[in-house]
């Protein structure tokens, strides 16, 4: 039996009834704020010489769609599945039932599009300019931190790795072409807590007062958090102190951080032959309850996302990806402050 017209408006009112955050995100962004930056990527692409062909999909249409992957974790066939299955997903991208949906291939060449016009930024940037206009300034101070994001482990021999480091391609994976597209030359091992981890960083800042993201930066997980704090750094903080954990501590950081005008606040660290203090001890504590904020932030991205490991192969994709759950967690804490405010 086929359902009507008042079969899908009854079952959308039961989705309502149960709190459909799309819904309430629908109701707080206006998507064409974003149009401009996906038009413009577009444009700079320079694969679609011809206008023959099936007309493409709306950018905005589509931005939704990797916005609905960065907050539910959705690989492309996933997404297209999810799509055609799920009235919540239907309703909050604008389609109709019969209207035709992006296929997997379709999701993929899009965000690779964006990928080559580096866009993430100026969206990222885009939505940064629309949080302060509204009232939602950074305050109170900054937290940086970071998290290892993983990806797939490549199977290389010691001798294939060491030619990686060199910057060299591994002798044999020229000649076929196939392996060498599913080879991630650019991600690398470090440890932590004792285990040893392959894959990224997620380098953040997040404004003490309301937990978004303020500024961010990806790198191999091999790169030490202190080396990213420069570029992590927002002026436009309307206090000057600074969290983060004992990692970020050092002369040099704490020198170049007084010369700039911030305070730090960052963990002090106990050294061979010289334990923490009392004071000192009683100091991290104190920080501890404002540096802790920023997990909130890394929980949430891996709660929702439904795990944290990146599907993508080479630094500028991995990075378009860790950018839009950026992006995504900054949308979807938005939509939660603004219904806190009534």
């Amino acid at each position: 039996m086929q359902a009507g017209l008042f079969d899908l408006e009854f079952r959308l009112d039961k989705i309502d009834a149960n709190g459909d955050p799309l819904k309430r995100l629908n109701a707080l962004i206006d998507w064409r704020t974003f149009r401009a930056e996906l038009q413009a990527a577009r444009d700079k692409d320079k694969e679609r010489k011809s206008p023959a062909g099936r007309k493409p999909f709306d950018a905005v249409l589509m931005f939704k769609i990797l916005i609905l992957q960065a907050l539910y974790g959705l690989s492309d066939d996933a997404a297209e599945y999810q799509i055609l299955d799920r009235l919540s997903f239907m309703r909050f991208l604008g389609l109709k039932q019969g209207d035709a949906v992006p296929d997997a291939k379709t999701i993929w060449l899009f965000r690779d599009q964006l990928t080559r016009a580096e866009a993430i930024d100026a969206l990222f940037d885009r939505f940064d300019r629309f949080l302060k206009d509204n009232g939602y300034a950074a305050r109170r101070g900054q937290i940086v931190d970071a998290s290892i994001v993983p990806a797939p482990v490549q199977r290389n021999t010691r001798e294939e790795n060491k030619a990686i480091r060199r910057g060299e391609t591994p002798e044999g994976w020229e000649e076929h072409p196939a392996k060498l597209r599913q080879k991630d030359v650019d991600a690398a091992w470090t440890k932590k807590n004792g285990k040893s981890y392959f894959g990224y960083k997620n380098h953040v800042n997040v404004d003490v007062e309301r937990k978004l993201i303020r500024a961010w930066a990806v790198t191999d997980a091999s790169v030490h958090d202190s080396l990213m704090l420069p570029v992590l750094l927002d002026e436009g903080n309307t206090s000057k102190s600074t969290y983060g954990d004992s990692a970020y501590r050092s002369q040099a950081i704490e020198r170049d951080l007084r010369e700039d005008g911030y305070r730090s606040r960052i963990h002090r660290k106990g050294r061979r032959g010289k334990k923490l203090s009392q004071r000192e001890i009683a100091g991290n504590k104190t920080k501890s309850r404002i540096r802790a904020r920023v997990e909130h932030v890394f929980g949430v991205m891996s709660r929702r996302a439904g795990g944290k490991v990146i599907r993508a192969v080479g630094w500028a994709r991995t990075r378009m990806k860790i950018g839009l759950r950026n992006l995504a967690y900054n949308l979807d804490r938005y939509a939660l402050l603004a219904r806190r405010a009534g």
